[in-house]
C-alpha cells in the first residue's frame, strides 16, 4: 500500500473507537480504494489506515466531509518516508501557550493594544515587520526585569517535549525558528530540548526596552532562508523536512517542507498548508510520521 490515511483526536479526550476505525476503511473502499489492515498507533488516540488506488486529496476531502462535526484531525499521505530528519518549529502559540509578546506588554499596560496587532499580523492582515515594531514601540521604557517574569509564566505546549525528544532520539535534528526574541527562544530552546534556535533582538539601553527591534529581523522570508540553510548545513533534503507553525509568517517555511503543518493556525493559515492539526496536541507531529505512542520519550 503506497498510501497512509491517518486519524488523530486530542489524547485528552481519546475519542476515537474501533467503530470510527471501521467507518473510515468502509469509506475509502466506496471510493475504490484497496485498504490493508488499520491499526492503532495510540488506542482511542490515533490509527493508521494503509491505502491504495485513490488520490491522496480526494481520500482526505470525502474523510473530512464523514468525519464533519468530530473532532479529529485526518492526514491522508504517502507511506514511504513518514520518518523526518529535521523538525522546524514555531515558538509562540506554536511550541508554547500563547504569545510571549502579549504577555510582556501586561507590564506596560498595553496587552490589549498588542494583542490585537498580534492577531491582524498573524492571520495576515498586518505585514510582519511593521506590526513587530508597531508593538515593540508600546513597550518603550519597559524595564529588562519585565522579561524575566514574563518567561516565568510561560507554558510548553502539550507534547512539545515529547514531540523533540522523540525525533531526536530517533535522529532527526531540531530546530526553533520566532519572529519572537532570543530572549525567549534561547530559554524555550533549553526547556523543550530543541537543538538549535533563532530569533530578533531588543534593543535594550541601562535595562530598559527602548522599543526599537534590532536588525535584521526574521520575518517570514528570513524563516524560509533559516530553514533553508540549517536543512543544507546538516545535509537534510526538504522530503525529509516536518515543519509547524501557526501564523502567516510561518506559510513560507510550512510549504518548503515536505510536511508543513498548521497548528491550531489562525484561519489564513489552515487554508493554504497542507497539513491542518486542530484538534490533537503536538504528539500529532509524531503520529504523522507514524510513531506509536509507546515509542515516544517523554
Amino acid at each position: 500500500m503506497n498510501h497512509i490515511l491517518t486519524l488523530i483526536c486530542n489524547p485528552r479526550t481519546a475519542i476515537l473507537s474501533d467503530e470510527a476505525q471501521t467507518m473510515a476503511t468502509s469509506c475509502l473502499k466506496e471510493l475504490g480504494a484497496e485498504t490493508a489492515d488499520a491499526y492503532w498507533l495510540a488506542h482511542g488516540i490515533a490509527c493508521d489506515i494503509p491505502f491504495c488506488g485513490l488520490d491522496l486529496k480526494d481520500a482526505e476531502a470525502n474523510m473530512q466531509h464523514k468525519f464533519q462535526g468530530m473532532p479529529v484531525d485526518i492526514i491522508a499521505q504517502k507511506s514511504a518516508n513518514r520518518r523526518k530528519k529535521l523538525l522546524v518549529a514555531d515558538m509562540d502559540s506554536t511550541m508554547i501557550i500563547g504569545e510571549t509578546l502579549d504577555d510582556l506588554a501586561e507590564f506596560a499596560g498595553y496587552r490589549n493594544e498588542v494583542a490585537s496587532i498580534t492577531r491582524l499580523a498573524m492571520n495576515g492582515e498586518l505585514r510582519f515587520v511593521d506590526a513587530l515594531k508597531q508593538r515593540i514601540k508600546l513597550l518603550e521604557g519597559l524595564s529588562q526585569d519585565n522579561l524575566e517574569k514574563t518567561m516565568a509564566g510561560i507554558e510548553p505546549t502539550p507534547g512539545g517535549r515529547a514531540l523533540v525528544q522523540t525525533m531526536k532520539a530517533n535522529g532527526a535534528v531540531t530546530m526553533l525558528i520566532s519572529g519572537g526574541f532570543t530572549y525567549f527562544t534561547d530559554r524555550v530552546r533549553d526547556m523543550i530540548g530543541f537543538d538549535k534556535a533563532k530569533g530578533n533582538n531588543f534593543e535594550i539601553n541601562d535595562a530598559k526596552l527602548t522599543g526599537q527591534v534590532l536588525e535584521p529581523i526574521i520575518d517570514k522570508n528570513a524563516k524560509l532562508v533559516i530553514l533553508k540553510n540549517f536543512a543544507a548545513e546538516y545535509g537534510i533534503a526538504e522530503i525529509d523536512i516536518i515543519a509547524a507553525g501557526d501564523g502567516a509568517n510561518d506559510l513560507p517555511m510550512l510549504m518548503a517542507a515536505d510536511i508543513g503543518v498548521a497548528y491550531h493556525a489562525k484561519p489564513a493559515v489552515s487554508k493554504l498548508a497542507r497539513v491542518s492539526i486542530n484538534h490533537g496536541d503536538l504528539t500529532a507531529l509524531l503520529y504523522i510520521q507514524g510513531y506509536r505512542a509507546e515509542e515516544f520519550i517523554t
